[in-house]
């Protein structure tokens, strides 16, 4: 279906055309009649499906209408409300009147209420701080005719189901708004709250069992921990994509690749959590431009990210949770447009493999680097290691020195087919092996069930204990003090030779009690 089969005034088919839209997506040819219609909808669809242009289509096309009212959108991340109120603009282009203003935390308020003072028709924020504008009557939630909450599910899992509530139970009732709820999942949580707070929404669902995009290219290279960052220099170097995002497990392990690559020639920045709203923004924004061809992010960008042609995902570090797996590789392939995702396995994360690969029912073709015509790169950044400022910490950042993940002397890594580990045991080809065969390789190869992990916690805590009762400083003894005369010449029991005076002395004084409390003389 076209967009200018849709029941659409002029203006809003201006906005549709310069966004680039011209066919609809599934979810949009599903949704955008009943939501049009002015009726509560409860959309299931996965991430760069389109759900975005169906609310705010559907808002568009309500101001066309009546030329008045107000709309919110709420939305789980920062980096999400900001996607939207950008999208917005490009869709409102046939209403140079219309006015968005967007609201969230880690900014100071100053702007952000000089935009409240002007008057909106749409507002664009996250639960926080809509919530605080509230508390100070600085922004009314009665005033809204149309709602729309975006990755719901993505919301309640981020702590905020009491916060959504709290903003509902200060709108007007549900037969006096239009309410459009989104989610990739609709759980018990997200259909409470359409049955309390909405009115007999339709719920509409689109392709929910397909739980990754078909069109992305998955493929596993197996390697050691301190081998990877050689790989993945390899990779790079062979596919040369044009734009690429690197996840990572950790902040530190974010920085640090993010470093090294910067030290081999490559155009990188990193992305987190506790980086400051402004850099965040920045850093996106130059993604988004194509100004930065190589971010490296932690998983706080793997949900309502959207970044248009982005050619490569790697998984630097298989996720501890299998869900981030389908969360991060959705970054590319969106809109129906192909994508390629590498998963680099070391034996740190090897086990979050097995949840994964049960989890998208399928198995991740492994590759193997010379069958592929990898080359090896030089790595200028060899004996880098960085290390963030914590409590009881040191900030490391110095090359030269030997790593703690390096490779230890006598380690095992995995073997192809026809090649021979140390013990002189052939293994299978790994792609050929089934899940089950595979895992117990790996739980033979790695050390199994974590036994060599717990072995080797134990052996570092006891050499750190012995460690530090060697540095710590023997405690010198302090020289007692001298005692007063009068401490000295006052015996704390009776001496020698004195032991018949004391007695008598005793007697006398317990003769005087008995007298003074029986009258006796």
């Amino acid at each position: 279906m076209k967009f200018t089969e849709l029941p659409l005034s002029e203006e809003v088919l201006a906005g549709i055309e310069k966004a680039g839209y011209t066919d609809c997506t599934p979810v949009q040819e599903t949704a955008l009649p009943v939501s049009l219609a002015s009726r509560d909808v409860m959309v299931q669809s996965k991430t760069g499906s389109g759900k975005t242009a169906v609310y705010l289509i559907t808002i568009l096309e309500k101001y066309s209408r009546n030329k008045s009212g107000a709309a919110l959108i709420v939305s789980p991340t920062r980096e999400l409300a900001v996607q939207i109120e950008e999208d917005a603009r490009i869709l409102s282009a046939g209403f140079p009147e219309y006015r968005i203003g967007c609201f969230y935390g880690g900014v100071g308020y100053k702007e952000q209420n000089a935009e409240l003072s002007s008057g909106l028709n749409l507002y664009v924020g996250t639960p926080g701080r809509l919530l605080d504008f509230a508390k100070s009557n600085k922004l009314d939630f009665r005033c809204f005719d149309t709602v729309v909450l975006d990755e719901a599910d993505r919301m309640f899992d981020m702590g905020f189901y009491p916060d959504v509530q709290s903003m509902f139970a200060q709108m007007r009732s549900s037969k006096e708004r239009q309410t459009m709820l989104f989610s990739a999942t609709l759980s018990t949580k997200v259909r409470n709250l359409a049955w309390q707070y909405m009115n007999e929404p339709e719920e509409i669902a689109v392709h929910p069992e397909e739980i990754t995009v078909k069109k992305i290219t998955q493929e596993l290279f197996h390697v050691t921990k301190a081998e990877k960052f050689g790989l993945l220099l390899s990779i790079l170097k062979k596919i040369n994509p044009a734009s690429c995002l690197i996840f990572t497990n950790t902040k530190d392990m974010a920085v640090e690749v993010a470093k090294r690559l910067v030290m081999n020639g490559y155009k990188a920045e990193y992305l987190m959590g506790d980086m400051p709203q402004s850099k965040r923004l920045k850093t996106l924004e130059k993604m988004k431009e194509g100004k930065l061809p190589y971010l490296v992010a932690t998983d706080v960008a793997a949900r309502g990210l959207q970044i248009d042609d982005l050619e490569l995902v790697v998984n630097y570090d298989i996720p501890e949770d299998y869900e981030s797996y389908v969360h991060r590789i959705g970054r590319t392939a969106r809109a129906g447009k192909s994508g390629k995702a590498i998963t680099l396995a070391c034996e740190e994360y090897i086990y979050g493999l097995e949840p994964i690969e049960n989890f998208i029912q399928m198995k991740i073709p492994v590759i193997w680097s010379d069958e592929v015509g990898l080359e090896s790169v030089e790595d200028k950044s060899a004996g880098y290691h960085y290390h963030s400022r914590r409590p009881g910490s040191k900030r490391v950042e110095k090359r030269g020195e030997k790593r703690r993940n390096e490779k230890p002397k006598g380690a095992k890594t995995p073997n192809k087919a026809g090649q021979k580990s140390s013990d002189g045991k052939e293994y299978e080809k790994l792609s050929t092996m089934s899940l089950e065969e595979r895992m117990a390789y790996y739980r033979k190869q790695y050390g199994g069930d974590g036994a060599k992990k717990a072995e080797h916690v134990d052996k570092a805590k006891k050499t750190y204990s012995q460690k530090k009762a060697q540095d710590m400083p023997k405690k010198k003894p302090q020289p007692s003090k001298p005692q007063s005369e009068a401490v000295r010449k006052t015996p704390s029991k009776p001496q020698e030779g004195q032991n018949a005076e004391y007695k008598s002395a005793r007697k006398g004084l317990f003769a005087r009690i008995k007298a003074k409390i029986f009258g006796e003389k």
